[in-house]
């Protein structure tokens, strides 16, 4: 009796935990994400971000020899109670084009959860539910439906987006 696994799905995620004098600085990234919301402009580099996504990167390469290139990065901030509507990274009319990957990095992030959607097989719609808080990170095919809601009601939340093309 043989078994060939033709197909899976595997959802990353953790703490980001930067060494001493590389720290994320949450303030200046949830300026920026101000900032590109005000004046409708791409999140602007820093080294911040920098810093985050080698570190995603080089972690997940090194522990699960996933491999990333970055596709597109963006920033959202959501209100007291926000839920967003299901969001899917993946153009269906695009394929080639489209990422592999969904990263979702708590910048300042309080009582917060992500409900991803997925297939198993004849068992369609069938979905997790994960929270997501400061400097922590989920990563998940970008195939899947998902949505983020803000749960508390005192706080804005702020959520970096990266997708990723697969090596």
């Amino acid at each position: 009796m043989h078994r060939n696994i033709i197909s899976q799905q595997a959802i990353y995620s953790g703490e980001v935990k930067m060494p001493a004098g590389f720290e994320i600085d949450s303030l200046e990234m949830s300026k920026d994400i101000l900032e590109s919301s005000y004046t409708n402009e791409k999140v602007p580099f820093s080294r911040t971000w920098d810093r985050l996504n080698k570190f995603i990167k080089e972690h997940i390469r090194i522990k699960f020899n996933l491999s990333l290139a970055n596709i597109d990065t963006w920033g959202n901030m959501y209100l007291p109670k926000d839920k967003t509507n299901p969001l899917r990274e993946t153009d269906l009319n695009d394929l080639k084009n489209s990422p592999d990957y969904v990263c979702l990095f708590g910048i300042l992030a309080e009582d917060v959860s992500v409900r991803i959607y997925y297939d198993d097989n004849r068992r369609q719609g069938k979905f997790i539910d994960m929270n997501l808080s400061t400097d922590q990170f989920i990563i998940f095919p970008a195939n899947n439906f998902y949505h983020i809601e803000n749960n508390q009601s005192k706080k804005l939340n702020f959520i970096q987006t990266i997708t990723y093309e697969y090596l």
